[in-house]
Order: C-alpha cells, then sequence, then structure tokens
C-alpha cells in the first residue's frame, strides 16, 4: 500500500450484521459514509465468498479480521478463509481474563507465537489485540504487566493491533505504545475517551474525548501503520453516525 487508509471495526455495528441481507446494507451503509475498509468482526454466520463478494460489490478492503484460537490453528482453514477475502492480518481479541499466573502467560507467549509461525509461509500474519487488563500487574509477578512480556516474549512477527482507548484505561500512552511496536502494527484501533461529571470513563467518537489524536497520528505515521481501523464498543450514539462522526473528525485531522 502506497498509503495508510481509514476502515471500519464492523464489531462496532454487530448488532446489524446477524445475518447477511443485514451484513449486504451495513456494508453498503459503510462504503456510502466513506469507509474504503473493514475489520471483519462480530459478523453472524455467512459463507466466506459469500461475504469476500459483498465487500467487493461495495469496493471495501478487508483490513484484517478477528478470529479465534481454533482458527487459527488450522492452517488450510485460516488460509483458505482470509485468502478468500483477500487479508492480510488476523488478530484475537484479547488473552487471560481471568487473570492468569506468569506461567500461563508465559506458555500463551510460546504457543501464539508457534501459531505465527505456521501461518507466515500461507503470508497470513497474527496480531495480539490489546483491552486494558494486560496493563495490569502478574499476581504472581507484580514487576511485570501481560503487555510488557507478550512484547518480549512473542516472535517478532507477532504484531500488536494498539486499542487507543483501551491503552489509556489501563493508565498507558497510546502513543508511546504504538512507538514502541513500530514495524510490528500494521492495524491499529482508534476510539476516543470522555470523561462525565461524575468521573466516569467512556468511549466516544475520535476526537470527541480527550486523547491526544495529533500525537497518536504522528506515532501511527512513524511506526508504519497501514490501516487505520475506528472502533467503539459502546456508546451514546448510533453506532452509524458515531463511525460517521469519527471519519469526518479525522480527516478533519489531515488523514485520508
Amino acid at each position: 500500500m502506497a498509503q495508510s487508509v481509514i476502515g471500519a471495526q464492523l464489531y462496532t455495528l454487530r448488532d446489524h450484521l446477524k445475518t447477511p441481507p443485514e451484513m449486504a446494507k451495513t456494508l453498503a451503509r459503510v462504503r456510502k459514509m466513506g469507509y474504503e475498509a473493514v475489520q471483519v468482526s462480530g459478523l453472524g454466520a455467512v459463507e466466506t465468498k459469500e461475504l469476500a463478494k459483498m465487500l467487493d460489490g461495495e469496493g471495501l478492503a478487508c483490513a484484517a479480521t478477528h478470529v479465534g484460537l481454533d482458527l487459527m490453528k488450522d492452517v488450510a482453514k485460516c488460509a483458505d478463509y482470509h485468502h478468500t477475502l483477500k487479508c492480510s492480518y488476523t488478530a484475537i481479541g484479547g488473552f487471560g481474563w481471568d487473570d492468569p499466573k506468569l506461567a500461563v502467560w508465559k506458555q500463551f507467549a510460546a504457543d501464539y507465537s508457534a501459531i505465527a509461525r505456521a501461518l507466515e509461509p500461507e503470508k497470513i500474519y497474527v496480531g495480539y489485540h490489546n483491552h486494558s487488563h494486560e496493563l495490569c500487574r502478574i499476581s504472581d509477578a507484580p514487576l511485570v504487566s501481560p503487555l510488557e512480556l507478550l512484547l518480549k516474549e512473542c516472535e517478532k512477527s507477532v504484531w500488536f493491533e494498539i486499542d487507543t482507548y483501551w491503552i489509556t484505561h489501563g493508565g498507558g500512552d497510546p502513543a508511546a505504545y504504538i512507538e514502541r511496536v513500530a514495524g510490528r502494527i500494521p492495524c491499529v484501533h482508534f476510539k476516543d475517551m470522555g470523561i462525565n461529571g461524575k468521573r466516569e470513563q467512556f468511549m466516544t467518537e475520535v476526537g470527541s474525548g480527550n486523547l491526544n489524536w495529533p500525537r497518536i497520528i504522528e506515532s501511527c505515521k512513524k511506526a508504519g501503520v497501514k490501516w487505520y481501523l475506528v472502533e467503539r464498543d459502546a456508546g451514546l450514539l448510533d453506532p452509524f453516525d458515531s463511525l460517521k462522526i469519527s471519519l469526518d473528525n479525522l480527516r478533519a485531522m489531515g488523514l485520508h
């Protein structure tokens, strides 16, 4: 790719992606609002070839997917899925929800690296998407966070889909983490963080919250990000309206 592209993380629209007819309608709306790419995530049952036809018909690239470990471990099936979608990047949406010990995280890093090695000859590149619990300290290794461990112990072929909201939610600096994984971050998740009068944090549209977007965007450019993927897990606005506002704001910031 000659330049980066702004895409929509389809998980944002999961309530409108339960059937193939809903998917077709939703993808058309996403393209009409100006997005050129999507991350496939949160969809209901659909034949891969049918989904690929929908994407091609709307002129939407599949920037990345979120899939489970079971599919990743089936190299032939995973490769066929991604080749059909003309997609090179996949990631799981996180690991370690139940506060595992150090040994579990180490084993995961080793196993995940093995998955990445197996898929790399198929030109499918495996990444890890963070939430905020990866910035907690591991209970039996209080000087180590899971994210620090993964950055150190996963093979260099494993990339990191840094999520700007969740890094901030965990007390981290998203721009700093993006720079730390320079060359290992083809895709980034953009979502903003707001705060209400009760001091409660909430997800909001890019440019409508308090994150330092000029700094984040500059870090992405330096780090070699190919796909800027806009996501909003939950929020106050209709998800379609949310994606459109984020896109308009990013373009006003100079991204196209």
